[in-house]
């Protein structure tokens, strides 16, 4: 990932309201969520959700695809992916002994726990 590319994407997740919508299109997983449900559990106006989305979406954080007349959208996971490589890529020096609280994450996340 680009130096530019992980700016833009945490610059879009440094605003309280768009990191809660990313983060409950991640917990939703790949399957994603309608947005007047997002708008629903959040309570978030629907043109203040959609300023939101078109942030992330622009950040590649954010996936959408219609379903009927349902616009259904879902955390960019590759982009995710790609976001925290690029923020661990130095982690620790190389010494990853020396971080074993995130080494325990990354193995619990690669087993699907």
């Amino acid at each position: 990932m680009e130096t530019s590319a992980a700016t833009n994407a945490l610059s879009a997740l440094g605003n309280e309201r768009r990191l809660a919508i990313f983060r409950l299109l991640v917990q939703a997983g790949p399957e994603g969520i309608a947005a007047g449900e997002i708008a629903r559990r959040l309570n978030i106006l629907q043109n203040t959700l959609s300023s939101s989305l078109s942030v992330l979406s622009h950040a590649g954080l954010v996936t959408s695809r219609r379903d009927g007349r349902s616009i259904i959208y879902s955390a960019g996971f590759a982009q995710l992916g790609e976001l925290l490589d690029f923020l661990v890529e130095d982690c620790c020096g190389g010494a990853a002994e020396l971080c074993p609280a995130f080494n325990a994450r990354m193995k619990a996340a690669a087993n699907g726990v």
